[in-house]
């Protein structure tokens, strides 16, 4: 087994590859086609089939697919210390082997609804968030998680608001729940959902995912989003809006 790196020459292969299960490819289809200027790609060959693909985009987020040999073969070029990664279950070991002490560990589960799933329930309708909002996302979102979003930077910020669609619920002029997507046209990632702790339980989230839901379904035949398998209040959340567990990965952040 070998590893290359994607360029002309192996695109048509790489497409036939991720397009049979373009869910799981999700971000090595949307990043290679929107993002390729940041973005690379690594294949594990053996005799000039794909066994496995690793995704490096910004140098910080990995993406690795494939069987437990292609994934350690493609994480042994991997020279980066700072990673936020994703990986198959069964090679959580070989993972944690090469990044023993990551800051962040959790079970990542990828959600799918298929056009013709959906359940909209909308209590409180969202409204459209723009630039001029960024300030008050970065506060909810470093609030509702720390963890993760807690080094959101404002710049990013106010790029993403540009460039996605997000939506917001406010509450005394307050933006207390937000959530953004890109939709595309085989399927679109709900990269946001968050509401502060003190607005939980309200319906807020519910409502948000089911606006951004019936936004995606005008452009995509799916929609995706993730969430951390053991918070259940979330997973229940998408469920109302007609999500189903699709896969789970290992998720780490260094």
């Amino acid at each position: 087994m070998k590893v290359v790196a994607l360029d002309e020459r192996l695109e048509k292969r790489f497409w036939n590859h991720v397009k049979e299960e373009e869910l799981d490819y999700y971000f090595f289809i949307f990043d290679w086609r929107f993002r390729r200027d940041q973005t690379k790609i690594f294949l594990a060959m053996k005799d000039e089939k794909i066994e496995g693909l690793m995704l490096v985009y910004r140098d910080y987020v990995v993406q690795l697919r494939g069987n437990r040999e292609a994934v350690k073969l493609l994480l042994g070029g991997l020279a980066l210390e700072k990673v936020e990664l994703q990986a198959p279950l069964d090679c959580g070991d070989i993972v944690l082997e090469k990044f023993s002490s990551p800051k962040i560990r959790e079970h990542m589960m990828l959600m799918s609804l298929r056009r013709g799933e959906e359940n909209i329930q909308i209590t409180t309708v969202p409204i459209r968030l723009g630039v001029g909002d960024a300030q008050e996302v970065v506060e909810l979102m470093r609030g509702a998680d720390p963890a993760w979003w807690g080094e959101t930077a404002l710049e990013s910020m106010q790029k993403s608001l540009q460039e996605a669609f997000w939506l917001g619920i406010k509450q005394d002029r307050k933006i207390v729940s937000a959530g953004m997507t890109r939709p595309v046209e085989f399927a679109s990632n709900i990269g946001v959902a968050a509401t502060q702790k003190d607005f939980r339980n309200r319906g807020y989230a519910t409502s948000i995912v089911s606006a951004l839901v019936e936004e995606i379904l005008k452009t995509s035949q799916a929609a995706i989003i993730h969430v951390i398998s053991d918070n259940a209040p979330a997973v229940r959340a998408y469920s109302k809006v007609g999500f189903k567990p699709y896969r789970t990965y290992l998720s780490i952040r260094t």
